[in-house]
């Protein structure tokens, strides 16, 4: 066993030396490393003591450029004006108005989950009709059915034949209503004899929570607190779900989430970092977004686990309310000074609870004391404000676990049948889909966690709908 992880240490070691131009260019990514910024982040740790802290003060309320707003979506009013009858959603909700729908973007990728009833995409063709999205990890299509008609997105990858390809892999292995589902995979041929494009067809949206939340914020609001709470639910379960089958995301942020504004459904995408974590193996710590990073990858952690991507659902949320990312740091050394701002200095034990092998002879911190929660989160709702803090907590063993976020009493508004159904008249989202827990979510669950998260109005044994709906 000791020989297999020294195996896995020095594979890891030599992928993260930097590689020649023209590999980069063609490389299909899987794990994401930035070289000059580690290079500059071990540096910077070596004398981490002499880290000056910043006299910036953490700023929530940045001053935001006007925008010109034409119109407004008639959905969005109608939400506005029945706002006040739904009880008991948090009082600082604010009215705002929703502009109209955004139809460019650049996120990495837009997709979205096959629906129930499946086609047999295989017998198909496929023409690209524009590029959506493009990086290292290849590019995102908006393509047709030719046959059909429909509209569907293509992730275009270039895939060595020697190997296969773990994103595809693990894709073909999910299903669940909040994770993006594979509708059908194949290869073309590229000018290189040994390597071949893999395409990759799923459901297309223009949509994604990024550029939805940042159509608020271009209308100088934030988004509706019971929107925030409709979406951070649907997040939750789609980790929670992948969590059971030891799958982590590594790459959770609002880029990565799709949303369907009209009926307001989540689906976690682009699986393009994510890995089936085993235990006896170590895995690479340059990895996630900056933003969302969570403390124990900063501080080296190579045996992790799934608790990283509560971590980056906690960011996610955060955002949601505040309009903007929680922890907005320059570098990793400078990410781990935002979050100590937040949650203040590590101690010795909560270091080595996020990594068991750091040199605690490394640990010179400035002391500097945790803030109230409820000076950082941008809302009156304790019962939000207190679900962040416990997802945003150094030690991954004490952090929830995405079904102790599913049963905070924060979600208890979604779980009451009277509220439920004045909600569902206003965002006409699927209320059998909130709570359709598979064998594998519900045998994982105990007695008491069962009963916390699936209504009393639901039947267990299938978890449908009881009694009537509107």
């Amino acid at each position: 066993m000791q020989q297999s992880a020294s195996k896995s240490a020095k594979k890891q070691t030599n992928a993260i030396e930097k590689p020649s131009d023209s590999n980069i260019a063609r490389r299909v990514q899987t794990e994401t490393i930035d070289y000059d910024e580690a290079e500059q982040d071990i540096q910077s740790f070596q004398d981490i003591s002499n880290i000056k802290f910043r006299n910036k003060l953490i700023s929530f309320n940045k001053p935001a450029k006007k925008p010109i707003v034409k119109d407004f979506n008639t959905q969005f009013q109608l939400c506005l004006k029945n706002e006040n009858s739904i009880k008991p959603i948090s009082g600082t909700v604010k009215k705002c108005q929703k502009p109209q729908g955004i139809d460019k973007i650049n996120t990495k990728s837009l997709l979205i989950p096959a629906k129930t009833t499946r086609q047999d995409y295989s017998t198909y063709t496929y023409q690209n009709l524009k590029a959506i999205g493009s990086g290292s990890f290849g590019t995102v299509y908006k393509s047709k059915v030719n046959e059909t008609g429909e509209i569907v997105a293509i992730k275009k990858v270039l895939q060595d034949k020697r190997y296969k390809n773990r994103e595809l892999q693990i894709l073909q292995e999910l299903n669940h209503h909040n994770v993006v589902k594979l509708k059908h995979s194949y290869f073309t041929p590229s000018d290189n004899k040994d390597e071949m494009y893999l395409n990759v067809v799923m459901d297309y949206y223009p949509e994604s929570l990024y550029t939805y939340n940042k159509s608020f914020r271009q209308a100088q609001a934030r988004m509706p607190e019971i929107l925030v709470k409709i979406y951070s639910y649907q997040l939750l379960r789609s980790i929670y779900y992948i969590s059971l089958l030891s799958i982590c995301h590594r790459d959770i942020k609002p880029h990565n989430i799709l949303v369907n504004p009209n009926h307001h459904k989540l689906e976690l995408c682009d699986f393009g970092s994510a890995k089936k974590l085993i235990k006896t193996e170590t895995n690479i710590s340059y990895i996630c977004s900056r933003c969302y990073r969570a403390p124990e990858l900063i501080f080296g952690a190579v045996n992790y686990d799934t608790q990283i991507d509560v971590w980056s659902v906690g960011c996610v949320i955060a955002e949601l309310f505040n309009g903007e990312p929680l922890f907005l740091g320059d570098s990793a050394v400078d990410q781990l000074i935002e979050i100590i701002k937040v949650l203040g200095t590590p101690n010795k034990v909560q270091v080595l609870s996020m990594n068991s092998d750091y040199d605690m002879q490394q640990y010179k911190f400035p002391q500097i004391k945790a803030r109230d929660w409820k000076k950082v989160i941008k809302t009156n709702d304790q019962l939000a404000t207190d679900l962040i803090s416990k997802l945003l907590v150094y030690c991954p063993k004490t952090r929830f676990t995405p079904i102790q976020a599913l049963c905070h009493p924060y979600f208890d508004q979604l779980r009451d049948l009277n509220q439920i159904k004045q909600l569902q008249e206003i965002y006409n989202f699927n209320i059998q889909e909130l709570f359709d827990f598979s064998n594998l979510e519900t045998n994982k669950m105990t007695n008491d966690e069962m009963k916390k998260v699936i209504p009393n109005w639901i039947n267990c044994s299938s978890t449908k709908i009881v009694k009537t709906i509107g």
